[in-house]
């Protein structure tokens, strides 16, 4: 895909060790990927991880950097957990990060009929490195990036009429 050709699999990978990443062709504009990522109570509607449930009330109904935001998760667990947007180019980067540390990315590139999508799980920053390795999040969130980005992908799929 790095030539701009569609392809329609997601590939995560690991460039640099502390950073998993999975990159898909979806069929939309940029601008409208980005007005989905940019809405959290549409996230659920995406994630692969099966964690996200939902956006708390309070949460904006569009991000901008600085934006906090809450959702409701659950793993094992349900608990609350608040983001903070901390990149935001639109429409082609938008990244945030909780307490943990570690971030989410979005990076949007206009390719012929639609756009390459890549997810990115950056846990440099990660308050706690050992504890990422100890609970095998970066293997983890490889899997739900996959399946994340399928589900991107899935959403904006054209519908035969």
């Amino acid at each position: 895909m790095a030539d701009g050709t569609p392809n329609d699999g997601a590939t995560a990978s690991t460039n640099d060790d502390k950073v998993v990443r999975g990159i898909r062709f979806v069929p939309a504009e940029p601008q409208a990927i980005f007005d989905l990522l940019a809405d959290p109570s549409q996230h659920a509607t995406i994630d692969g991880s099966g964690s996200v449930r939902g956006s708390s009330s309070d949460t904006p109904e569009r991000l901008a950097l600085g934006s906090k935001f809450g959702m409701s998760m659950k793993l094992g667990m349900p608990y609350k957990i608040t983001n903070e947007v901390v990149e935001f180019d639109e429409p082609s980067l938008i990244a945030w990060r909780h307490m943990g540390g570690h971030i989410w990315r979005y990076r949007l590139r206009t390719v012929e009929g639609g756009t390459e999508v890549t997810e990115e799980f950056d846990w440099r920053p990660s308050k706690s490195s050992l504890m990422m390795k100890v609970t095998g999040a970066p293997k983890r969130n490889a899997k739900a990036i996959e399946a994340t980005l399928d589900r991107l992908a899935a959403h904006f799929q054209p519908t035969d009429t």
